[in-house]
């Protein structure tokens, strides 16, 4: 028998399945009831090869989490944007670029739509895709309430060609126009490398005096919300998605 790929296996919780709408490369998670409603943007990890299927908005994960998120009130916006491993004549390529612009026209797009609130929105990332996270911690706009990151990457690992731009942990150590809050779930059986650059941002963190609320899960591995279906992991998604509802108000 096949075993099934860490990526694809269940998502630890079961909320009422929803099915998305689906445009472009957004899927969103509409709530029932009257809008306009906070706004979450999911984004994933990689980077990935770009002939990956199926692409992360059908992960079991992406999908639970966008259907919890509706089901607590708010649109939630599953993007698979463009985070992909290449290779050119000049060896490989992360593309971080082309992600970063995908990631800002699907925060634009998600704001434009009417049953979102465009004034409150939290950015969610995943894994390698925290590096990301740093064009939004050094320019964070007035609508921005917060950005989460969930097992995140937050600093290049060994190896990884990517530009200085995406250095989260250097972002939160310059002076920026606001220091945007920050909700970070932290497993305590975390890959050394990337549990090096966790421990780096929140030291960086510390040290200028910016806000982060840590959700712990001390038993839990790198993709924990679909390796580890135990009560702790449980409680640990629904820990951080009270947090991203309080960022939201």
């Amino acid at each position: 028998m096949t075993e099934i790929p860490g990526h694809l296996r269940p998502f630890v919780l079961s909320p009422a399945e929803l099915e998305p709408e689906r445009t472009g490369s957004i899927d969103l998670y509409v709530p029932d009831g009257d809008g306009p409603f906070p706004g979450v943007v999911i984004l994933h990890g990689g980077p990935l090869p770009p002939d990956l299927r199926p692409t992360p908005r059908d992960w079991p994960v992406y999908r639970g989490y966008g259907a919890l998120l509706a089901s607590r009130g708010l649109v939630a916006s599953v993007v698979d944007h463009r985070l992909y491993v290449l290779q050119n004549a000049d060896g490989v390529v992360l593309d971080y670029p082309t992600a970063a612009e995908d990631v800002t026209a699907a925060v634009d797009a998600v704001r434009a739509d009417p049953r979102v609130d465009a004034d409150r929105i939290v950015v969610w990332f995943f894994s390698g895709g925290g590096l990301l996270s740093a064009d939004w911690l050094r320019e964070p706009q007035a609508w921005l309430r917060g950005v989460a990151l969930t097992y995140p990457a937050l600093a290049p690992l060994p190896g990884w060609p990517v530009d200085p731009r995406f250095r989260p942990v250097e972002a939160v150590a310059e002076a920026v126009p606001r220091q945007v809050p920050i909700v970070l779930t932290r497993v305590g059986l975390e890959k050394p490398e990337i549990a090096e650059t966790v421990a780096g941002f929140l030291a960086a963190a510390e040290g200028a005096g910016w806000p982060v609320e840590i959700v712990d899960v001390p038993h839990g591995q790198h993709s924990f919300d679909v390796l580890d279906h135990t009560d702790e992991s449980r409680e640990a998604v629904q820990r951080m998605v009270a947090q991203v509802e309080k960022l939201l108000g």
